[in-house]
């Protein structure tokens, strides 16, 4: 078990990195947003953020299913399926990325139904149009960190990701305030930056990809071949995982919602606690993907023992991940709060308040998206997914509004009902992944048939 637990250490710590990157734009663009423009356009950019990330959560989750397809092949030690994964995965990503590219856009377009104040749908539909443009360059990234993940070459996603938040934080600063000769665009140049280093994002990644000799041994044993049923069976199991994110981020994004019919200063502060969770959540992300790819190298060497060991090893790391953040989030809520805003007594006092919510949930949703990851690892679809749906549209969501609204508690009645979505998941979503792995006297894995 130690050596399992060591060997995700090393796998993860690039991609928690990379994912910290990812994460931290959407954070540097709340900062500045929220630092040059005040409170209103600090919640708008957080309403298009949300709804943004609601769209491409189904194909960034779905594009997931390839790096562990990947690292099922490599245990089985074949290098031509590994080319073809890879050839599949972008062509879904541009197939994924048009299409909810398009959805975004219909989503901006229809942004007054979602009963926000005139300033917030004014200011945030801008904003979501150029979001959605930038869902192309991001999949595309998305599809070709894959074939480096799967293979536990990691730390490429983790150089380009940390070089483009250098990127975004540069043209946010110019481009919201118009520094030199850059035009002033205010929020909307907060956007534009996000688009340009996603960008920056792609061609980093495809140049690397394509030119580096350890990658083009499986480009080159795959030349040649089809893979057009590797884009069906990526679609088949990609969609539903697609899904699983979509139902928890769904959630949260129409929890965004309900706050703003609360008001500005509820929206504006919930976008500051969110965002600070958000950030420990892609963390977390982090080693649930290098448990999904421990967990599919076992399962494509059928290793039942070793399938569980990786499984635990993931578990056991976020856990104490995420109690040592749940700590921070109870005793330097005021903190952290006083990093987004100033001289905004109301925002700040219902913000400090939410971190205390967020820390007592950080446990909860490490546990259930390391579930999620280890039972991906083991293309075990369909049931998460159900589960998922169950915890945030059957339990989060209705909750939110009966504790919100009829029970009169707020923006913390909110937080609270999601709180209880996450805990069904994690609890039921873990029961799962060792009901699949238990070792069976045969030595092959046996996976129920749902």
């Amino acid at each position: 078990m130690r050596r399992e637990i060591l060997e995700t250490v090393r796998l993860s710590i690039p991609i928690i990195i990379a994912q910290l990157g990812v994460i931290l734009m959407g954070v540097t663009d709340n900062l500045m947003v929220g630092r040059f423009l005040g409170a209103v356009p600090l919640g708008a950019a957080g309403l298009a953020n949300s709804l943004s990330f609601l769209v491409s959560s189904i194909g960034m989750g779905g594009l997931g299913v390839v790096a562990t397809l990947i690292s099922q092949a490599k245990g089985q030690q074949n290098d031509a399926e590994i080319g073809r994964l890879f050839r599949a995965g972008i062509q879904v990503s541009i197939l994924l990325s048009i299409f909810l590219g398009l959805a975004g856009i219909g989503m901006a377009t229809g942004l007054h139904f979602f009963g926000q104040t005139e300033e917030v749908t004014r200011l945030a539909q801008p904003f979501l149009y150029i979001l959605s443009i930038s869902t192309i360059p991001m999949l595309l990234f998305v599809a070709a960190r894959q074939l480096a993940d799967g293979l536990s070459f990691t730390r490429v996603a983790m150089f380009v990701t940390v070089t483009a938040l250098l990127v975004n934080a540069f043209f946010n600063w110019v481009l919201i305030n118009g520094v030199w000769f850059f035009p002033k665009m205010g929020l909307n140049g907060s956007a534009t930056a996000t688009l340009l280093a996603r960008i920056f994002m792609a061609t980093a990644i495809l140049l690397y990809v394509l030119k580096n000799a350890f990658f083009k041994i499986y480009l080159r044993a795959s030349q040649g071949l089809v893979y057009g049923d590797l884009v069906k069976k990526i679609l088949r199991l990609g969609i539903p995982v697609g899904f699983q994110f979509f139902f928890e981020i769904a959630a949260f994004s129409l929890a965004v919602v309900m706050i703003g019919w609360l008001g500005e200063s509820q929206l504006a502060a919930h976008q500051i606690a969110i965002n600070l969770a958000s950030t420990t959540y892609m963390m977390a992300t982090g080693i649930a993907s290098a448990g999904a790819i421990r967990v599919g190298r076992a399962f494509g060497e059928q290793q039942p023992k070793k399938v569980r060991s990786a499984g635990t090893a993931a578990f056991l790391l976020v856990a104490a991940f995420m109690g040592v953040w749940c700590i921070t989030f109870l005793t330097a809520n005021d903190f952290l709060v006083s990093l987004y805003l100033k001289d905004n007594p109301e925002v700040t006092h219902i913000a400090a308040t939410l971190m205390i919510y967020a820390g007592f949930f950080q446990l909860s949703d490490g546990i259930q998206v390391t579930a999620l990851g280890t039972l991906r690892g083991l293309t075990d679809v369909n049931v998460p997914t159900f589960i998922t749906l169950i915890a945030y549209w059957v339990i989060s969501l209705p909750l939110s509004y009966i504790l919100g609204f009829t029970f009169k508690m707020d923006v913390e009645g909110v937080w609270i009902a999601l709180s209880a979505g996450l805990t069904f998941s994690a609890l039921f979503l873990t029961i799962r992944f060792y009901r699949l792995v238990r070792t069976k006297r045969s030595k092959s894995l046996i996976l129920p048939t749902f």
